[in-house]
């Protein structure tokens, strides 16, 4: 089918009042939200790249001299709040404000925080009140833009997750270049710059945002009692108790498995980056250095130029009528050409070639933006699997990340502090993870979406945040721990933990999957 005439779809786009041209067989209004959350994620990951490595750096390095168990508190306690103020935006947008004005006020709440952390110097205060206000924008921005996606589609067929995995490749470009130019300019020219950096592109993608809410529709608005009650009435039609019981327990299944996933995936700015920061060989040297400077250029500008190429494509069929989005997205891509043409430059004639810690967690979301779209054809065209198996293949590929970073630390000395492992190990940690994570993140996010009643979308989607939030609690309290268990046992046996644990969780996803197939009642 040429999903560029899809009938189906320009009915539902129609009833919702949002704008109906297609970009590659998509609503334009997803790549709007495409740009909007890659802006959000840049600002978040490049913070987030930075946060333990600052906090841990001595202070002769202009970090805290924090120890890695008091880094690694603060991490989970920071990250988990990220996932669990979104309970609360969820509701308040569903009840109060709509989508649209939590996007706003949140994204505003959200650059201020940058800026504060920008302040670091001057106060470590500053520092604080930025990681506050941060959560609480996070909280009023987060769950609604996911909701969106989900109004911009109808429930049945594929469609939905192609789009959110479209979308997960927005988040997943956003959070390359934040970790990438905000890691890169924190660690060689200073933190502050780093800090400051991630607001600026916050604040650039609130206004392409604001300018291209007419585009939605009716998606988003201000709720109104007596369009509640006519969807209530719907949904008292079209979906028995029983089936939204079974539905909303299936939702539980997958927030229960996404905890499990993510407990070990999250790791990635905690454990995982100690791990490269003081047991990884970072420094290169002859054909090693080379080879890697012209590697890193490419991984710098590569997907640069994929995400620049999806602009393009979305303007040529909405400049004429929406110029402001197209407008402040394009300000944002010539700074970010800039930046990342100003690293290449600097990296290529440094006579030193050391490999940034930050560098690692990157490669995450260079996988995403290079695999993201080939996983949604493979869904939507060649093999569509039901929900739980697409979990149980993502719990068992992060399980196998683990794998390779046991494996290769198996030869680090019990209680050692420093060692030089290759870092080819991270590297196929980071991509079987972020396969696994493709088969979880936009499935997860697709399943909420098509499962919840739709008066509670938003706060659904602030519960399967809270997930994330439960999941980077219990991720920074055992990564708290890294130094006493690779005292006590070793570092290989520290990462075997997140290799059994997710696999195990997979076996139970396998053996009920008909049982959940059946509980979501024709949902696919």
């Amino acid at each position: 089918m040429n999903f560029e005439k899809n009938a189906v779809l320009e009915t539902h786009l129609e009833k919702v009042g949002a704008e109906h041209v297609l970009v590659q067989g998509h609503p334009a209004g997803l790549f709007v939200l495409f740009f909007t959350e890659m802006w959000e994620r840049f600002s978040y990951y490049g913070m987030r790249a930075l946060l333990v490595n600052f906090l841990v750096s001595t202070i002769a390095q202009h970090g805290w001299g924090w120890t890695n168990a008091e880094a690694m508190k603060l991490y989970g306690l920071y990250t988990g709040m990220v996932f669990l103020t979104p309970l609360f935006g969820g509701i308040i947008a569903d009840r109060l404000t709509g989508y649209k004005k939590s996007i706003m006020v949140g994204a505003i709440i959200m650059t201020l925080g940058h800026i504060a952390m920008a302040l670091e110097g001057f106060n470590k205060s500053f520092f604080l009140a930025g990681l506050v206000l941060i959560v609480l924008g996070n909280g009023l921005f987060k769950p609604n833009i996911s909701s969106m996606v989900g109004k911009l589609y109808p429930d049945k067929g594929g469609k939905k997750d192609a789009g959110y995995t479209i979308f997960y490749m927005g988040i997943n470009g956003g959070a390359f270049l934040g970790m990438m130019l905000c890691g890169y300019i924190g660690e060689k020219v200073g933190w502050h710059y780093g800090f400051g950096l991630a607001g600026v592109f916050m604040f650039l993608g609130m206004l392409q945002f604001y300018f291209a809410q007419r585009i939605f529709g009716k998606i988003g608005n201000t709720p109104e009692r007596k369009e509640e009650l006519t969807d209530d009435a719907v949904n008292k039609v079209e979906n028995p108790k029983h089936v939204v019981r079974d539905r909303l327990l299936v939702i539980v299944i997958f927030m229960i498995s996404s905890i499990v996933f993510h407990l070990a995936f999250e790791q990635a700015g905690g454990s995982m980056t100690i791990f490269a920061k003081n047991y990884t060989q970072r420094v290169l040297s002859g054909d090693a250095a080379i080879l890697f400077k012209w590697f890193d250029a490419a991984l710098t500008v590569l997907p640069i130029v994929v995400i620049t190429g999806v602009l393009f494509v979305l303007a040529k069929k909405i400049i004429r009528k929406y110029p402001l989005i197209i407008l402040f997205s394009s300000i944002s891509f010539v700074i970010i050409w800039s930046l990342c043409l100003w690293k290449v430059y600097r990296e290529y004639y440094d006579m030193n070639s050391e490999v940034t810690v930050s560098w690692f967690p990157m490669l995450n979301s260079f996988f995403i933006i290079t695999l993201a779209t080939s996983f949604s054809k493979i869904w939507e065209k060649v093999w569509n699997p039901s929900g739980p198996i697409k979990f149980a293949m993502g719990l068992t590929l992060v399980g196998v990340g683990f794998a390779a970073l046991s494996i290769g630390s198996s030869e680090i000395p019990t209680g050692a502090k420093a060692a030089s492992v290759s870092m080819i190990w991270l590297v196929l940690a980071y991509f079987f993870h972020t396969v696994g994570e493709l088969c979880i993140g936009p499935v997860g996010l697709s399943y909420v979406s098509k499962l919840s009643p739709k008066r509670f979308l938003g706060l659904l989607f602030g519960f399967w945040f809270c997930a994330n939030a439960i999941a980077n609690f219990i991720g920074g309290f055992i990564g708290s721990y890294i130094d006493k268990i690779t005292e006590s046992h070793s570092m290989s046996y520290f990462f075997a933990v997140f290799t059994v644990i997710p696999m195990i969780a997979a076996v139970f996803l396998v053996l009920g999957n008909k049982k959940i197939k059946k509980m979501m009642h024709g949902i696919d």
